[in-house]
């Protein structure tokens, strides 16, 4: 929404751009309606534009400047991300990647003075958009329309989640929050429409924010001048204590003071936006029937929220594809459940554990009364991987010039949390065959081996430990050597099916090199204290570059 008002003539500032629809609404006191279109229009930008406009406190006039400025500074900050790119800097290091952003090709020669100047733009936007933001703190919340054109603006203003300030990103939270309070007054009176108009809005400022607090703790953005600078400031409060909690934290370095007081704002704003939306799905519950549903669908997050009986969870999925139910038996098939998926473009950091480069997959159910519930049944969940994220090349192993039983690798699986190890062989000659043997903890030995696997002639072999398999042990050492031409015959032949390991001492030598990328994966969720567990979750076969395969275990 860019103005409302009930005046029959009033003048509205229009975002610049090409070829623009603008949709206009008349609507009379028993909320029918009559919608206008007016095509193709194009705006150019008023470079005189008067910012003292912004002072007024006119909800009207403020919406639409700051509607109109967010526009134009994400419009520069997707040309600066792009020209970054071009110059090699990796995008998954910049920016977080939206819903529907494509995989973005970097430039292989990366060229250092164009990131210095990328950050100088970037720091001069992100004090350019603190200064916007605080001009909505006062603004008058009245009508479901107030809420709908200061949420809009809300959503432009913290679309590049890259420049958002802590201090942005707590005045847009609280201002966020707000109008969640203010849409939830009034729930009972308005319609589903605009219910679902400002709860869309208020579910894309919540996950811009939940970016934003946690892109520098996951090293996807970077952190601001304007933090950093604030991170060694005295505070306004300082005491001489020697036990206050502000001369603990000034015993810190500079950078971790300012990790610290990420991981502080991003708690505040992990809970702040838990209540935006469970109240937001309150409000969008009121309009729900069985059978019926109501679906975001944003670059900025998809939810979908729909009230099922629980016989309907048989074999369906959710989430985009991303949840996947089992085919379900039960008597219970009177009985209404609340069903809420959401995808959200990054995982919250928590705990050290490795979720970078993860998008965020949540699915809850809800009983008659409000109240979360369970089912006993096991589900697939399918975690996709942020489209811009850096995949470690293959690395060729050069063999040929040496003698051995096997070429041994070591892989390091001493983490907080239980991962998978997913090895990845490229041979250089397709025609070669390969023994694929393992051990915990130490150098496998043919007859002491926890797995062995054979890899027949192909242009590419992949081999996957479970998570369950690594967990409680430090390290995988794999070793690999080719096999001859009658091990071939016997084992990849279509009518023989070998059982046994090839045992034999000789030394071989490798006929070809071969190229071996080597990465882990997990499954976690975020348990009541907001830290990542693995409780009750597998690694899937499934997995690869794109996605995390998990599987649900029953107890």
């Amino acid at each position: 929404m860019i103005a409302f008002s009930s005046e029959s003539s009033f003048k509205v500032y229009l975002p610049s751009g090409e070829n623009q629809n603008l949709v206009i609404e008349i609507r009379d006191q028993l909320n029918c309606l009559t919608k206008f279109n007016l095509s193709s229009i194009s705006i150019e930008i008023d470079s005189q534009m008067n910012t003292n406009l912004l002072s007024t406190g006119n909800q009207n006039t403020v919406s639409q400047l700051l509607t109109s400025l967010s526009l134009q500074l994400n419009q520069i900050n997707q040309q600066n991300i792009d020209k970054a790119v071009g110059s090699g800097i990796p995008l998954s290091t910049i920016s977080i990647s939206s819903l529907t952003t494509q995989n973005q090709p970097t430039n292989s020669s990366f060229n250092q003075s164009a990131l210095v100047e990328f950050e100088k733009e970037l720091n001069f936007q992100s004090s350019t958009r603190e200064y916007l933001i605080s001009f909505t703190q006062n603004l008058q919340i009245t009508t479901s329309n107030s809420i709908k054109l200061q949420s809009s603006s809300l959503v432009q203003l913290t679309k590049s989640t890259n420049q958002l300030t802590r201090n942005t990103i707590s005045v847009a939270a609280d201002r966020c929050f707000r109008l969640t309070l203010a849409l939830q007054s009034i729930s009972m009176k308005i319609s589903q429409e605009d219910a679902e108009t400002c709860s869309t809005q208020l579910f894309q400022c919540a996950s811009n924010l939940l970016s934003a607090v946690n892109g520098p703790l996951q090293q996807r953005t970077t952190i601001l001048d304007l933090d950093s600078k604030r991170a060694t400031e005295f505070p306004e409060d300082y005491e001489t204590d020697l036990e206050s909690e502000w001369m603990k934290i000034n015993l810190l370095n500079e950078n971790e003071k300012n990790l610290y007081q990420q991981k502080e704002l991003a708690n505040q704003i992990e809970n702040q936006v838990k209540e935006i939306i469970s109240r937001l799905n309150s409000i969008l519950n009121i309009h729900l029937n069985v059978g019926q549903q109501s679906i975001v669908n944003t670059s900025e997050v998809f939810m979908s929220l729909q009230s099922e009986t629980i016989e309907y969870l048989s074999n369906q999925t959710f989430a985009n594809g991303a949840i996947r139910f089992p085919e379900i038996v039960t008597n219970q098939t009177e009985k209404s459940i609340r069903i809420q998926s959401k995808v959200e473009p990054l995982a919250s950091f928590s705990n050290s554990v490795n979720t970078n480069v993860s998008r965020s997959i949540s699915f809850s159910l809800f009983d008659s009364n409000g109240n979360e519930t369970s089912l006993d049944y096991s589900i697939e969940i399918f975690i996709p991987r942020d489209p811009n994220r850096i995949v470690p090349p293959m690395i060729v192993q050069n063999v040929t010039s040496r003698q051995q039983l096997f070429n041994f690798h070591y892989v390091n699986t001493t983490t907080i949390l239980s991962v998978s190890v997913h090895i990845e062989i490229e041979p250089l000659n397709s025609s070669v065959g390969y023994l694929l043997i393992y051990k915990f903890d130490q150098i496998p030995q043919l007859n002491e081996i926890d797995g062995w696997t054979i890899f027949c002639p192909e242009n590419f072999h992949n081999y996957f430990v479970d998570n369950e398999q690594t967990r409680n042990h430090k390290s995988l050492v794999f070793g690999l050597r080719e096999l001859n031409s009658s091990e071939i015959i016997s084992y990849c032949s279509n009518n023989n099916s070998q059982l046994n390991l090839p045992i034999t001492n000789e030394r071989f030598n490798f006929t070809s090199n071969y190229g071996l990328r080597v990465y882990s994966s997990g499954c976690y969720f975020l348990d009541e204290n907001n830290e990542w567990n693995d409780r009750g979750l597998r690694v899937g076969n499934k997995t690869n570059h794109d996605q995390t395969h998990c599987l649900t275990e029953l107890n």
